[in-house]
C-alpha cells in the first residue's frame, strides 16, 4: 500500500472507508488488547487500593479510596462492554468513556502530590497515547486532555510559578512526543497491514492461478502429458490423455513415454526440434494406444521446469480419421463416382504423364449409343448399371494393358501406352463386339452398343488435349456414319469441324441480324386450282438476291439452342408478314409453320406460339403446324401430344411432314390431332417410273381418304406428277411445278392474279390425255 494514501499528520487512511475496512479486519484484535488493558487497570488499581489501606486515618485515604473504586469499577464496567461490542466504534465508545472517567479520578489522586504523583502525570497520558486502540483524534484529545487536567489537579490552587512553567513545558514537550511516535506508529501499523493484505491478495491470485491452470489442464478436450525429457518419464496426463489413450499409463505398466511411440527413434527426432527451437509444432508420428491400436498424430511440444528438472508438456492431435478422409476426397476427385474408374481429371493427368515419357500413344473414346433409351425404358437405375458393366468390360478388355476412365454421361476413355493404329483398331472391334451381348437387369435383357473414336499421336509436337479432340471428332464421325463402329481420326475431320463451327457463329449473327427470313411456296387444290394456302419456308439471305435454302446449312440444325432461336425468329417473321397481309385483305389461306424437333425440348412451346401471334395481333385460325416424324423419338415424345393439343384447340392445325421418311408409328395418327397428311418428295421425285413409290404414294392417298385428313403431296415437278396425283384423289400439290418459293413482298401480286381462268387452266392441264 502507497505512502500516499495515508494521510500525512495522523498516519491514517485518506479513505474513510478504507479506514474501515482496516479498523473491521483488526477488531478482533483490538478487543482483546483493551479489554487485556482494561483487565490489567482494574488488576492495579485493586492492589493501589489495598496498598492504600496504610494510610487510613490520614486525609490522603479519604481522597485515594474513593478514587481507585471508582477506576476498578470503571475498568471492570469498560471490560465487559468491550466484548459486546459489535464494531470499532462502538468498541472505542466504550474505551473513551473509560479515559475520560480514568483521568478525572487519577486527577484526583496526584492532587495530594504524593512521591508517585508526578510519574503518573507522566505515565497516564503515554499511556492514552500509545496503548490505547482509539483513533488518532480521539489519542491526542484525550491524551493532552488528560495531561492538563493532571498537571492542574498536580500543582493545586496556588502553584509555585517557576515550577508550574516547568513542569507545565515539559508536559507540552511530552505530548509533542507522544503525538509523533503515535503518528509513526499509526503509519507503521497501517503499512503493515497494507503489506499483508497485498500479500494475501497475491497468494490467493497464485492458488486460483494455479487452481485454474490446474483445472484448463484437466479440462482441456487435447491429450495433454508432462514428462521428464531425459528419460521420459511420465509425471501427469489429463483426463482427455486417459480417455484417448483408453486408461492410465499405470493400467499399462507404461514407465516411459518411449513405449508408446511406433518407431522409438521418432521421440529423439521429436526432442532433438524442442532443443532446438524450444517448442514443435504439427510434428507427425504414429503412436500405440492402451488397446494395440495405431494412430497417426501431430504432437505440439513445450519445455517446462518442474522442480528443476527440464520437462516436455506435449499435446496429442489425432488426425488419423482426418487423413481417411482426405484420402477418400482425393481418390473422389481423381475418380468417378458411379464406376469407380479414373474421371476426367485424373485421365488428363495420366494422359500429360503418358506424353512426358515420348512413347506411342492411343487414345479410345468410347461412347454408349443406346443409354438414353435404356434410361426412358428402365430408368436410371438401369441406366447406371449398364454403366458400371460397360466400364467393367473395358476394364477386362484392356486389362493391365492401358487406363480407362470415364469423362462423363455414357463417354469412355482409353489410353493405350505403346500401342500401334492396328491394335488399337483390333481392341476397338473387340469392344463393339463385346457390347453387344446384353446384360441381364432385373431378369430382363440391356442391349447396347458402342461406337468408337480411336486417335493416335501423330507427333511429339502435338498436346494432349488435340489428342483427345481427335479422338472426339472420330467419334462423332463414327455417329454420323450410323453408330456401333469404329472410326480413325482424319485430318478432314478438324477441317469439317471448323467449317462447323464457322456455319455455326454465322447462323447466328445471321439471326441475330435477321437474314435468316421466310420464303412461302404456295399449296394448289388439284380439285378447284386455287391457292389453298402458302408453306413458310427458310432461306438464308447472302446478299440482295442471293439466298441459300435449309440443305446448304442443315447441319447447324444439330444445336438445339440455335435451332430453337432461329425458329423463333421465323415465327416472329411469319407473324408479322400475316399481319400485313390481313391488313390488305387478301385470300392467302393457311400459313403452314415448319416446327424443328429441338422446338419441342421447350414444354411452354405452345405457350410461346401463341404469344407471338397474339402479339403480332393474328389469330392462330391463320396458321398450321408442320411437324417431322422425328419429333416423336427421345425424351420429348412424352410432350409432343399435350404441345400439339393446345395448339389445335387454339385454331392451328396440324401437318405431319415428310410421312414415311421417318419412325412415326400409324397409332400417331390416332392418338394426335393431326389433320394433314404430307407425303415425301421422295416418293413423288420418281413416282411415273418406280412401280414401289408409287404404290406408296397410294397407300398413302388410301390411308389418308379413309382416316378423313387432307394429304398434300410435296415435290411436285413436273405435270406428269401432278396428273398422276389427281388420278388417284391427291388433293393438294406443292411444287416448283406450280410456283418456287417467294419472299413475302411477292406474295400479293401473286394472290392479285389468281382468278378463274388461271384456275380452269390449272384444273385443265390435269385433264388433258387423262
Amino acid at each position: 500500500m502507497g505512502l500516499s494514501r495515508l494521510k500525512p499528520l495522523t498516519g491514517e487512511f485518506h479513505d474513510p472507508e478504507q479506514e474501515a475496512v482496516f479498523q473491521r479486519h483488526r477488531l478482533a484484535e483490538t478487543m482483546r488488547h483493551a479489554r487485556l488493558l482494561l483487565a490489567m487497570s482494574a488488576v492495579l488499581n485493586t492492589l493501589f487500593l489495598i496498598s492504600d489501606w496504610r494510610f487510613f486515618g490520614e486525609p490522603h485515604f479519604f481522597l485515594a479510596v474513593p478514587a481507585r473504586l471508582v477506576v476498578v469499577a470503571g475498568s471492570v464496567i469498560a471490560f465487559m462492554l468491550a466484548g459486546h461490542a459489535a464494531d470499532f466504534p462502538a468498541l472505542q465508545r466504550v474505551l473513551i468513556g473509560w479515559q475520560w472517567l480514568t483521568a478525572v479520578a487519577v486527577a484526583v489522586l496526584v492532587s495530594s502530590q504524593s512521591n508517585i504523583a508526578l510519574l503518573v502525570v507522566v505515565l497516564l497520558p503515554a499511556i492514552y497515547y500509545l496503548a490505547f486502540p482509539v483513533s488518532f483524534l480521539w489519542s491526542t484529545v484525550n491524551g493532552s486532555a488528560c495531561s492538563v487536567l493532571l498537571l492542574v489537579a498536580y500543582l493545586g490552587p496556588s502553584p509555585e510559578p517557576r515550577s508550574a512553567f516547568g513542569l507545565a513545558l515539559a508536559v507540552v514537550m511530552l505530548n509533542t512526543a507522544l503525538i509523533i511516535v503515535l503518528m509513526r506508529d499509526n503509519r507503521l501499523s497501517r503499512q503493515g497491514w497494507g503489506a499483508m493484505q497485498a500479500e494475501r491478495r497475491a497468494q490467493a491470485v497464485s492458488t486460483r492461478s494455479s487452481e485454474l491452470l490446474e483445472k484448463t489442464f484437466m479440462a482441456t478436450p487435447i491429450p495433454l502429458l508432462i514428462t521428464e525429457m531425459s528419460s521420459g518419464q511420465i509425471l501427469r496426463y489429463n483426463d482427455a490423455g486417459v480417455r484417448y489413450f483408453g486408461g492410465t499409463p499405470e493400467q499399462f505398466e507404461l514407465g516411459s513415454i518411449n513405449d508408446v511411440y511406433l518407431k522409438p527413434e521418432a521421440r529423439d527426432a521429436f526432442i532433438a526440434q524442442i532443443l532446438k527451437h524450444g517448442q514443435v509444432t504439427n510434428f507427425e508420428t504414429q503412436i500405440r494406444l492402451g488397446s494395440g491400436d495405431i494412430r497417426t498424430v501431430l504432437l505440439e511440444g513445450t519445455t517446462i521446469d518442474i522442480d528443476g528438472k527440464p520437462c516436455v508438456l506435449s499435446g496429442v492431435v489425432d488426425i488419423t480419421d482426418r487423413l481417411a478422409a482426405e484420402q477418400r476426397v482425393r481418390h473422389a476427385a481423381r475418380h468417378d463416382v458411379l464406376t469407380g474408374l479414373p474421371n476426367r481429371a485424373a485421365f488428363q493427368n495420366d494422359l500429360e504423364a503418358a506424353y512426358a515419357t515420348g512413347a506411342m500413344i492411343s487414345l479410345l473414346l468410347v461412347d454408349l449409343d443406346s443409354l438414353k433409351d435404356v434410361n426412358d425404358t428402365f430408368g436410371h437405375d438401369a441406366g447406371d448399371a449398364l454403366l458400371v458393366e460397360s466400364g467393367k468390360r473395358l476394364q477386362a478388355l484392356v486389362g493391365q494393358a492401358g487406363q480407362v476412365a470415364r469423362l462423363g454421361g455414357d463417354e469412355f476413355v482409353v489410353l493405350l501406352h505403346g500401342w500401334d493404329a492396328d491394335a488399337a483398331r483390333a481392341l476397338a472391334q473387340d469392344i463393339i463386339v463385346d457390347f453387344r451381348r446384353p446384360l441381364l437387369y432385373s431378369a430382363r435383357p440391356l442391349f447396347t452398343k458402342a461406337s468408337v473414336g480411336i486417335a493416335v499421336r501423330a507427333d511429339g509436337e502435338q498436346p494432349p488435349g488435340e489428342l483427345l479432340k481427335d479422338a472426339d471428332l472420330a467419334l462423332y464421325a463414327a455417329k454420323q456414319q450410323g453408330r456401333n463402329r469404329a472410326v480413325f481420326y482424319s485430318p478432314a475431320m478438324r477441317q469439317a469441324m471448323q467449317e462447323r463451327v464457322l456455319l455455326h457463329r454465322a447462323l447466328t449473327d445471321a439471326a441475330a441480324h435477321q437474314a435468316i427470313v421466310p420464303f412461302y411456296q404456295p399449296k394448289i387444290s388439284l380439285v378447284t386450282g386455287r391457292i389453298t394456302g402458302f408453306e413458310a419456308l427458310m432461306r438464308w439471305r447472302q446478299g440482295p438476291q442471293a439466298f441459300l435454302a435449309p440443305g446448304a446449312f442443315d447441319q447447324a440444325f444439330e444445336d438445339p439452342d440455335l435451332a430453337v432461336l432461329i425458329g423463333d425468329s421465323m415465327v416472329r417473321q411469319v407473324a408479322a408478314d400475316v399481319r400485313g397481309w390481313v391488313d390488305a385483305g387478301l385470300a392467302f389461306g393457311r400459313v403452314a409453320l415448319n416446327l424443328s424437333p429441338a422446338q419441342f425440348t421447350h414444354l411452354d412451346l405452345g405457350r410461346h406460339l401463341l404469344e407471338r401471334f397474339e402479339t403480332a395481333g393474328v389469330s392462330p385460325h391463320h396458321f398450321d403446324a408442320e411437324v417431322t416424324e422425328t419429333v416423336f423419338l427421345g425424351r420429348r415424345a412424352d410432350h409432343v401430344a399435350p404441345i400439339l393439343d393446345e395448339l389445335y384447340r387454339a385454331g392451328m392445325r396440324i401437318a405431319l411432314d415428310d410421312f414415311g421418311t421417318g419412325y412415326a408409328a400409324l397409332t400417331h395418327l390416332k392418338q394426335l390431332p393431326i389433320d394433314t397428311i404430307k407425303i415425301d418428295q421422295s416418293f413423288v421425285e420418281d413416282i411415273e417410273r418406280d412401280p414401289f413409290d408409287a404404290a406408296i404414294v397410294c397407300s398413302v392417298l388410301e390411308l389418308g381418304k379413309n382416316l378423313g385428313m387432307q394429304v398434300v403431296a410435296e415435290g411436285v415437278e413436273t405435270l406428269g406428277q401432278a396428273r398422276f396425283l389427281h388420278a388417284r384423289g391427291c388433293e393438294v400439290a406443292q411444287g416448283f411445278f406450280y410456283a418456287r418459293p417467294m419472299p413475302a413482298a411477292r406474295l400479293p401480286g401473286v394472290l392479285a392474279d389468281e382468278c378463274e381462268a388461271l384456275f380452269a387452266a390449272r384444273l385443265g392441264e390435269l385433264h388433258l390425255n387423262s
